[in-house]
């Protein structure tokens, strides 16, 4: 993303924090895989958010109005050798010149500095208890402070967690963020086209998943969002399956939940389909259920209805699919009521996204479920469960998991389904494993 949409973030957030405040925000921590092997290192979402910067050890300060500029990066200087071993670093000049940072000082001087730009601060921004070792500088640089207070100078007495205003922020997206997302979702719609393609009896879950991988990568998406879910038969069963290793038998559905990561944003798509390529007479019953619930949430994707609103309709849908099909037994509006559907689908209709596919932002205001408002960006993800030995339930029914899943812009006059290019009626996907599209 360009350098002003940074700088548009930064002053958003300090026109909230106002005069007298200063902001906080440590980079994540490089993570040990195991021994002397390192993961591959992501930077923190808030911190990048607001920086574009994705080098370990830094720290961004924010102080509003401050003569000598309101962006802090302290951060890695220019090392030859450590860069021979470990690659290219910024350096204080780079992150002046490409990352807009009005001062940068090197990340071994914070302790020398911080101190300073906290003196006579009244709020201080910062989010406690994340990281315990950092929450521990944070106070013993407050503390320096406060031993100075016979000199005049004053020091911070509120302490105010930057998560909820930075966070409100970044539910709402702009339009390079839109257009990030867009991207993701498209080339996560290839993947599953991918998956759909390939995908035949005697595979084992890994080799489809190497194949979202590889479409991924191909696109420029080094790392999926999320581990991806793989799960043939009774795996799809399992909401948060990842072992990925089992064979995909005839007979049995797939399950897919894997979206792309595009320039630090997320896409969450699901599918489910055949693994022989056509759906058995009940399977396509209960995908239909699911289909129909998916239309009716995302119809209620609408500025000024509810959060909860898309979750109600496909409760309403799910409950009476399982009711014409005598899973379930009585009247509609009790079924939904004393919640008779929660054994088959027990899991919300969808979440957040953004930079973190679980991504931030309150689903209440004072209690109640907030309006849904141009801007923001959500997963409409109903599903259908079944496993083995479901108690009441006819054994043709068993072992068969589906999910269906798409992200949600809310637009000024609707809803913009951002992944509509992955296929998911019955027909569609039919076809394409046919090899007929």
């Amino acid at each position: 993303m360009e350098r002003k949409e940074f700088a548009r973030r930064r002053k958003r957030l300090m026109d909230i924090m106002n005069v007298g405040s200063i902001a906080i925000l440590p980079a994540s921590k490089v993570c040990v895989r195991n021994n002397d092997v390192e993961y591959p290192y992501r930077p923190d979402s808030d911190f990048y958010y607001l920086t574009g910067f994705s080098e370990p050890e830094s720290v961004a300060v924010l102080i509003p109005d401050r003569k000598h500029g309101e962006f802090i990066l302290f951060c890695r200087e220019k090392e030859p050798e450590a860069e021979l071993w470990h690659g290219r670093r910024a350096g204080l000049e780079k992150a002046v010149e490409y990352y807009g940072a009005d001062d940068a000082f090197p990340i071994g001087d914070l302790d020398e500095i911080l101190p300073g730009l906290i003196e006579n601060k009244e709020r201080v921004f910062y989010n406690m208890g994340i990281d315990h070792e950092f929450d521990h500088h944070v106070q013993n640089w407050v503390n320096q402070v406060r031993c100075k207070i016979r000199t005049g100078v004053t020091a911070p007495e509120e302490f105010i967690s930057l998560g909820h205003a930075l966070h409100e922020l970044r539910l709402f997206k702009s339009r390079a963020e839109i257009k990030a997302m867009r991207r993701a979702a498209k080339i996560s719609a290839k993947a599953h086209i991918r998956a759909m393609k390939k995908c035949r009896p005697g595979m084992k879950e890994y080799q489809i998943e190497a194949e979202l991988l590889h479409e991924f990568m191909q696109h420029g998406c080094r790392s999926p969002a999320y581990p991806s879910i793989v799960g043939g038969g009774a795996n799809g069963c399992i909401l948060h399956y990842t072992e990925n290793s089992d064979p995909l038998n005839d007979g049995d559905l797939l399950l897919i939940d894997a979206g792309a990561e595009h320039d630090y944003y997320a896409s969450d798509i699901t599918r489910t389909f055949p693994v022989n390529g056509k759906f058995s007479k009940e399977q396509k019953i209960l995908y239909e259920i699911v289909l129909r619930a998916q239309e009716a949430a995302i119809e209620k994707v609408q500025p000024g209805n509810y959060w909860n609103d898309p979750h109600d309709a496909a409760v309403r849908e799910i409950t009476k699919g399982l009711k014409e099909i005598g899973i379930l037994k009585g009247r509609l509006p009790s079924l939904i009521k004393n919640e008779a559907y929660k054994p088959y689908y027990m899991h919300r209709t969808g979440h957040w996204l953004g930079m973190d596919v679980h991504d931030v932002g309150d689903y209440k205001v004072n209690g109640e479920w907030r309006l849904l408002e141009p801007g923001m960006v959500l997963t409409i993800e109903p599903g259908l469960y079944i496993r083995e030995h479901s108690r009441g339930v006819a054994k043709k029914w068993w072992n068969t998991g589906i999910r269906i899943e798409d992200d949600v812009l809310v637009t000024r006059n609707g809803h913009d389904i951002l992944s509509k290019d992955t296929p998911k009626t019955v027909e569609e996907i039919e076809a394409i494993m046919a090899h007929e599209i």
